[in-house]
């Protein structure tokens, strides 16, 4: 009985043996199936994924966010093969307006949209592309004349960001509560203005108040304001032309610059293919949507302002807008001045967009 069992105990065991080890031998060859599909070169690893937010402070629906930034946004992602992702927060829900390239700076976000004029001080060599007597055919030409003068003077003040491009709003003019014909209408107007934009306010004998455009509507609701001062395109993105009445053309008097711009340790820390991918993407959505961006936008609202909501348009006199450009010359004399006393070559600076100016006045008629 007991070699019985001893017989049948060991045939049993060898059983369950030969299970084990065909088992074994299964779990083997799937992990290296497993292994062989994940990858057919040993050395490759997954890609990081770079996640970047970007702060801007015009509304979600405005066309710099649906027309440049989202568009942008996905081309870099595509052009980068996923390896970038960037999330755009829009409405100063990541930073003020006033905030943001120093949040850049700092690394509170990662890129930003803003206005170079919404801290003063901040940049004087390029407060030449906003200088009044300056005159601009529209925002193409504003646009080029400031991206290649930048890359000619290379100012100082840019180089703690990697700037992705710079565009503008081109030509600006007056809208206001009252009518605005000459000089005198506008002594002690308070007027929303933003940078070189109140200086050359002051000249004229207005009132500037210093503010962003997300805070003019209510400004001039509340009568805070009488009247702004800025493209044509506030009158239908911001609504404008619901607490406005009046256009004075005044193309002599604005242009306003706007940065797109990333934090420097984060555009160094990307791998130079990475690098070569984005600027490549920022050349292409620089001519082909960038510089436009504001023409685009100031012909729909003029439209707007006018057929909708029945907005006045004001056009100067020659001799009265001699009488402007006059009062403002000294703003140019004065950036040549202080320029020279920081010891940069002041003329050479406007010199450089006057000629820049001509240049693509020429081309974009």
């Amino acid at each position: 009985m007991q070699e019985l069992l001893g017989k049948k105990g060991s045939k049993s065991i060898t059983g369950i043996s030969k299970k084990l080890l065909s088992l074994l031998i299964i779990v083997i060859l799937g992990a290296a199936m497993g292994c062989s599909n994940t990858s057919s070169d040993p050395g490759q690893k997954q890609a990081e994924v770079v996640e970047l937010r970007l702060a801007h402070f015009f509304p979600s629906t405005h066309p710099a966010e649906t027309e440049l930034i989202q568009p942008w946004i996905k081309a870099v992602e595509e052009a980068t093969n996923g390896q970038v992702k960037i999330t755009s927060y829009p409405n100063q829900t990541l930073l003020n307006a006033d905030s943001i390239y120093a949040g850049v700076v700092d690394g509170s976000a990662d890129l930003g949209l803003s206005c170079f004029s919404y801290t003063r001080g901040r940049f004087p060599i390029l407060e030449a592309f906003e200088l009044p007597g300056v005159t601009y055919n529209n925002s193409k030409a504003a646009s080029k004349v400031a991206w290649e003068g930048i890359q000619e003077l290379n100012p100082p003040e840019i180089q703690d960001t990697k700037l992705m491009m710079v565009l503008t709003t081109g030509p600006g003019d007056l809208y206001t509560k009252d009518p605005v014909s000459n000089l005198q209408d506008l002594q002690g107007m308070e007027i929303r203005a933003t940078g070189l934009s109140a200086k050359t306010l002051e000249a004229l004998g207005a009132v500037p108040a210093a503010m962003p455009q997300s805070d003019a509507y209510e400004a001039l609701t509340k009568g805070v304001v009488k009247g702004n001062l800025g493209p044509v395109e506030v009158l239908k993105g911001w609504k404008q032309a619901e607490v406005t009445s009046y256009i004075t053309e005044t193309p002599f008097l604005y242009n306003t610059l706007f940065f797109i711009t990333m934090n420097l340790d984060k555009w160094n820390s990307l791998d130079p293919d990475i690098q070569e991918a984005i600027e490549a993407v920022n050349d292409e959505y620089f001519e082909q949507v960038a510089i436009g961006l504001w023409d685009k936008q100031n012909e729909d609202a003029l439209k707007y302002a006018v057929d909708e909501q029945g907005m006045e348009v004001i056009t100067l006199s020659q001799e009265e807008s001699d009488k402007w450009i006059d009062l403002v010359q000294p703003i140019q004399d004065e950036f040549v001045a202080r320029m020279d006393a920081a010891g940069q070559p002041g003329q050479e600076i406007l010199d450089t967009v006057k000629r820049l100016a001509d240049k693509y006045n020429a081309e974009y008629q």
